[in-house]
């Protein structure tokens, strides 16, 4: 791929790999970040239970109720976001965004989705649904091996 937001690409999916790490769902730890189009970070969001909802153990590790009481990354940074987010554009790790969340961001104005490419099976249709939709809406995506983020900085 040959963009000339690479290097801004790199620094944003390692801040959300960061994020990420906030999570405290034991498998999937995922991270937001949004950026205006002139590279200032707007909101952070990682997934979890919203606030003052317990995150007992036997929640996280039961993998239904996990997914029913969690909010993802992305839905967490557009609530968090103080601001319009109007041409932003939303970086994610370790995986593209779900259809509910793209359409969350097309919603919200979001005109780019950065991510790392990621062939988890369980997510193939809501991402091909999420591609659908983001490509009817105009949303440009770019997607990158996840090994870009092991490059350093000065060689991109």
């Amino acid at each position: 791929m040959s963009r000339s937001g690479v290097k801004w690409d790199h620094r944003y999916l390692n801040m959300a790999r960061l994020v990420a790490s906030w999570s405290k769902d034991p498998s999937t730890k995922c991270g937001a970040v949004i950026v205006s189009s002139d590279n200032a970070i707007v909101s952070l969001g990682f997934n979890g239970f919203p606030p003052n909802v317990k995150d007992h153990a036997d929640r996280l590790n039961d993998r239904e109720t996990k997914l029913m009481m969690t909010l993802h990354a992305e839905t967490n940074a557009i609530l968090f976001a103080k601001q319009t987010l109007k041409d932003c554009t939303m970086y994610t790790w370790p995986m593209q965004a779900c259809s509910q969340c793209a359409a969350m961001m097309i919603q919200a104005g979001i005109t780019q989705h950065v991510s790392v490419m990621n062939e988890n099976d369980r997510w193939a249709k809501s991402w091909k649904l999420a591609d659908l939709m983001f490509n009817e809406a105009g949303i440009t995506q770019y997607f990158y091996h996840p090994s870009f983020l092991e490059r350093k900085y000065e060689s991109i």
